[in-house]
């Protein structure tokens, strides 16, 4: 039996989703929340299953509700089911602690669905909201990837050449390098340039010139 409660401030919804899982034998409705102070204590008393939590709710928002129970050692998984798709809503609420993120236009059964999956572990979220979540990591990604000047400047650190040197040889001002250096820094995790060039090394990023070393 999955133990569940209803956190929302539209009585028609909130109602409308309690019968939805009164008609389920696989489901206990164990209480409902019209607002996020109601949510947090009813929450703490009842220690559900599984919450499915509106964020936008008067006194405290979906987001406080769920860090303040988590502060007050609830096990509870957040289903957050709201009309909201942006990143001011999908990352605050992913960040607080939601194990999954629905829109309010789910078909029921992929809702009842949901709800099975986040009890097994799961992390059900939204086709659309999966898709900005890819979209942010694969911007991260790329982010990491070093421009062809920084390989050029990490060529040049491996040889252990300055700032100033480095500079005179791009034909740059010593700021842009150490700009780079530190972007360089940055995607590569590095503390030092030492570090950085033995990191570029292991990836294959740079190679060391067999022929001047001959």
């Amino acid at each position: 039996m999955i133990r569940v409660v209803v956190v929302d401030d539209h009585p028609i919804v909130r109602q409308g989703l309690a019968a939805l899982l009164q008609m389920k034998a696989d489901f206990e409705l164990v209480g409902e929340a019209a607002d996020g102070a109601e949510a947090l204590r009813i929450i703490l008393e009842t220690r559900p299953d599984v919450v499915l939590l509106d964020l936008r709710l008067p006194i405290l928002n979906g987001i406080e509700v769920m860090r303040q129970a988590r502060q007050n050692g609830s096990n509870a998984r957040f289903l957050v089911l709201t009309t909201y798709d942006t990143d001011e809503y999908i990352s605050p609420a992913l960040a607080a602690g939601a194990q999954g993120y629905l829109l309010k236009d789910a078909e029921p059964t992929d809702l009842l669905n949901a709800i099975r999956s986040i009890v097994r572990g799961g992390s059900p979220l939204e086709a659309g909201v999966a898709a900005r979540l890819l979209e942010r990591v694969t911007q991260q990604n790329e982010d990491d990837v070093l421009s062809a000047r920084e390989i050029d400047v990490l060529h040049l650190l491996a040889s252990g050449a300055s700032n100033k040197a480095l500079a005179a040889q791009l034909l740059v001002s010593e700021n842009t390098i150490r700009s780079h250096v530190s972007h360089i820094l940055q995607k590569l995790g590095a503390q030092s340039r030492g570090e950085a060039v033995a990191i570029a090394r292991r990836r294959g990023l740079i190679v060391d010139d067999v022929s001047e070393r001959e």
